[in-house]
C-alpha cells in the first residue's frame, strides 16, 4: 500500500509523470530493491520495433532494422551498455496500420519491451501513439518525418529522428526557387501526413499558387498513371515527390512510358539510389539527374569514417548484406540509442531514458543538428541535397537547416562529428 501511495503523490513534469507511473507497475524483470523495469535485467535490455519487412514499403526499408540490430550486436561484442547486452525484437507489420497495432501490443504486453525504437511509417505509427502513451512506453526515434512525433505536451514520450517533412519540403522548394526559377512545379505525395506535411513546406517557400498540380497516391494502388498523366497534361517541368521508394520508382517508370521528362526532386524517404536502381532494373538510368536530400553520410563515400565503421559492422554482424542508405540509417539510429542509454546511467528506467533524450547535445553521423529538448522532439533539423549523375548519387552544395514555420532556409556550417576509435560511444 505504501508503494501505491507514493505513486499517487508523484508530482513532476509530463515526462517524469509518464515514467514515474510506469515504474510503479509490477511487470518486467529488473533486479534490485526498486520496482522492476520492463525489458531491463542486470544483463539485458530488450527493445522492439515494427517494420515493413514485407508489403508496399519493404523495398529498402526491410534493411533498416537488421542494420540497427547489427550495430547492437557490435556493441554487445564490445561489452554492451553499462554491462547489459541489447536485444532487438523486430516485428513485421507489412506497412499496414492494423498489423502495426497488433504487433506493437504484442511487443508491449507480451514481450514487455523496455521501449519501442524506430517504428517505421506515418500511417502505421500514428495508430499506436495513444497506446504507447497510456502504457508509458518510451517511443523513441520514429522512422518518419511526420510532425506528429513532435508534440511534447500531448506525447511526452515520443521523439522523431528523420528531418521532418515540412522542413524537408522547404529545403527542396528552396532549390527550386534559387536554381529552377520560373519552372512549372507539380507535387505528388502519399495520402497522409507524409504528403501533407511535405506540401506545407513546399508551399511555405514557393507559395500555394506556384504548385500548378497536386496529386496523391495510396500504397494499396500501384497505378500512378492518372497522376503522372495529369502532370504531363499540365506541362509540369519540376515534380516534387513525397513518396516511399516503390512509388518513386513507379512515378519515374510511368513518366518514361508516357514520354514525360520532368526534373525530379525527391524526399529523402524515397530517394536512396541503390534501392531505386534495384526496383527499376534495366531502367535505372532514368534516375540520372534526380535530386534528393539526406542528412547522413552517403553510402558510397568510402573515405567517410562513419561509412568505414558501418561497413565493418555490416560485414561482421549483418552478413555483409548489400550496403545502401537504409543500412546507414539503421546503424545511425542504433548509435544514437546507445548514446542515450549511456547517458541514462546504470540505474536504467523509462524515466531516465526520456530525461536523457531531452537533455540533448547528441552528435553522431548526421550532417545536420539533432534538435532534442524538453520543447522539441523533432530529431534532425536539416538536410543536404543530392544528385544522381552517371549512376552515382553524390552530395552537392551546403547543408541547410530551417524550421517548420516561416523561418529562412539557411546554411548549417558546423563540422560533422567523427566516430570514436572503437566505434562505440562512451558515457559523457
Amino acid at each position: 500500500m505504501k508503494r501505491v501511495a507514493r505513486c499517487g503523490l508523484a508530482i513532476a513534469t509530463s515526462i517524469t509523470l509518464l515514467t514515474t507511473s510506469a515504474a510503479c507497475g509490477d511487470d518486467g524483470s529488473g533486479g534490485g530493491s526498486r520496482a522492476p523495469v520492463p525489458g531491463v535485467t542486470d544483463t539485458q535490455i530488450v527493445v522492439g520495433t515494427h517494420m515493413p519487412l514485407t508489403g508496399p514499403a519493404s523495398a529498402g526499408y526491410s534493411k533498416i532494422a537488421p542494420a540497427t540490430k547489427a550495430y547492437f550486436d557490435y556493441v554487445n561484442a564490445n561489452g554492451g551498455v553499462h554491462g547489459r547486452k541489447l536485444t532487438y525484437k523486430i516485428m513485421d507489420d507489412g506497412y499496414n496500420p492494423a498489423n502495426t497495432q497488433q504487433v506493437v501490443r504484442q511487443l508491449v504486453l507480451q514481450d514487455k519491451v523496455f521501449a519501442i525504437l524506430n517504428g517505421l511509417g506515418t500511417p502505421t505509427h500514428s495508430g499506436v501513439l495513444d497506446f504507447l502513451k497510456s502504457n508509458r512506453v518510451p517511443d523513441l526515434f520514429v522512422a518518419s518525418g511526420s510532425r506528429s512525433w513532435d508534440q511534447p505536451d500531448k506525447y511526452p514520450g515520443t521523439f522523431g529522428f528523420n528531418t521532418d517533412y515540412t522542413v524537408e519540403g522547404k529545403i527542396l522548394a528552396n532549390h527550386v526557387k534559387t536554381s529552377l526559377p520560373g519552372r512549372k512545379v507539380c507535387f505528388l505525395g502519399q495520402d497522409d501526413d507524409f504528403g501533407r506535411d511535405s506540401l506545407v513546406g513546399v508551399e511555405r517557400v514557393l507559395g500555394a499558387g506556384a504548385v500548378v498540380a497536386r496529386q496523391t497516391y495510396v500504397t494499396s494502388n500501384t497505378n500512378v498513371a492518372p497522376q503522372i498523366g495529369a502532370f504531363n497534361a499540365a506541362g509540369c517541368q519540376v515534380v516534387i515527390l513525397a513518396t516511399v521508394p516503390g512509388f518513386t520508382a513507379l512515378a519515374v517508370g510511368t513518366a518514361a512510358r508516357l514520354g514525360f521528362k520532368p526534373q525530379w526532386l525527391v524526399s529523402n524517404v524515397g530517394a536512396d539510389h541503390p534501392t531505386l536502381a534495384k526496383q527499376l532494373g534495366a531502367a535505372a538510368p532514368l534516375l540520372d539527374g534526380m535530386i534528393g536530400a539526406n542528412y547522413l553520410p552517403m553510402q558510397n563515400d568510402t573515405a567517410n569514417p562513419w561509412i568505414q565503421l558501418f561497413t565493418k559492422v555490416n560485414k561482421e554482424h549483418n552478413g555483409d548484406a548489400p550496403f545502401d542508405g537504409n543500412t546507414v540509417y539503421g546503424m545511425a539510429v542504433g548509435y544514437l540509442f546507445v548514446q542515450v542509454l549511456l547517458a541514462a546511467g546504470k540505474d536504467l528506467t523509462r524515466e531516465s531514458v526520456l530525461d536523457a533524450v531531452v537533455k540533448g547535445g547528441y552528435q553522431g553521423p548526421g550532417l545536420a543538428p539533432l534538435r532534442f529538448s524538453a520543447t522539441d522532439h523533432s530529431g534532425y533539423g536539416g538536410q543536404r541535397l543530392t544528385r544522381v549523375s552517371g549512376g552515382v548519387q553524390s552530395y552537392f552544395g551546403p547543408t541547410y537547416e530551417t524550421d517548420e514555420g516561416d523561418g529562412p532556409v539557411q546554411e548549417y556550417t558546423a563540422a560533422p562529428a567523427t566516430p570514436p576509435a572503437n566505434g562505440v560511444p562512451t558515457a559523457s
